[in-house]
């Protein structure tokens, strides 16, 4: 579990941003171990209580969101992660990779409580011919702003990774449970907030990105003495 943060905004507003990394197969694991046997059971302490204060449906099933959730999206410009060793944009000379595959996200909230939200990233992470070692660590960061305006809040993760032996990419998921943005009052709608996701990247990696440059999948491999590669 990842340490849970907290930074004044003011003397009445805080957020906060708490992760913990999962892996893609373990998402599932320990869901629905309350249910079975107990279903029958709860079903009849429901309808015994409908019944008793007259209602045909529990009112906590008509709760919603009081608003629109905020913005979640990657920022293009740290959406991916290239090294290239001594800074040259060479396929010869990639180092690791990365790529925020897909991102996912939830919220909730009601009358003046604070915006629950969470969130879900993919990230692709590759070694490259330059690639010295088979455990790398990325760095990415989530920030939570007004819309369009300055950020609020950003809090940086380390996502360590491992290669297998004979395989140059895995997939990682990480999970941000929760992110948590207080309102000032009830009229303050989750449409008024956007959660940014992207790489720690440098100067020239963000360049590099908005560019719109990339390689192809097998860029930087060794192609064996008689062989050619179409361009």
């Amino acid at each position: 579990m990842r340490p849970h943060f907290t930074l004044a905004l003011s003397a009445l507003m805080a957020v906060s941003i708490a992760a913990t990394a999962t892996s893609v197969h373990a998402q599932a694991r320990g869901r629905g171990q309350d249910q079975g046997g107990q279903d029958e059971e709860q079903a009849s302490k429901k309808k015994k209580r409908d019944e008793e204060w007259n209602q045909s449906k529990a009112p906590l099933a008509q709760l919603r969101n009081a608003g629109p959730c905020p913005y979640v999206k990657v920022l293009y410009d740290a959406s991916r992660f290239v090294e290239f060793k001594d800074g040259r944009e060479n396929p010869a000379a990639v180092a690791y990779t990365g790529e925020i595959q897909g991102i996912s996200s939830g919220c909730a909230y009601k009358s003046d409580d604070p915006i629950s939200i969470r969130v879900e990233v993919l990230f692709q992470l590759g070694r490259g011919p330059q690639a010295s070692e088979a455990q790398r660590t990325y760095r990415y960061w989530v920030a939570v702003t007004e819309r369009n305006q300055a950020v609020i809040a950003k809090e940086y993760f380390d996502l360590p990774v491992t290669f297998p032996a004979g395989q140059d990419r895995v997939f990682a998921t990480e999970q941000l449970q929760t992110i948590t943005i207080p309102r000032a009052d009830a009229k303050v709608s989750g449409g008024n907030f956007e959660v940014l996701v992207g790489f720690d990247v440098t100067p020239e990696m963000a360049a590099f990105n908005r560019e719109g440059k990339r390689f192809r999948v097998n860029a930087g491999q060794t192609v064996q003495a008689g062989t050619t590669t179409k361009q």
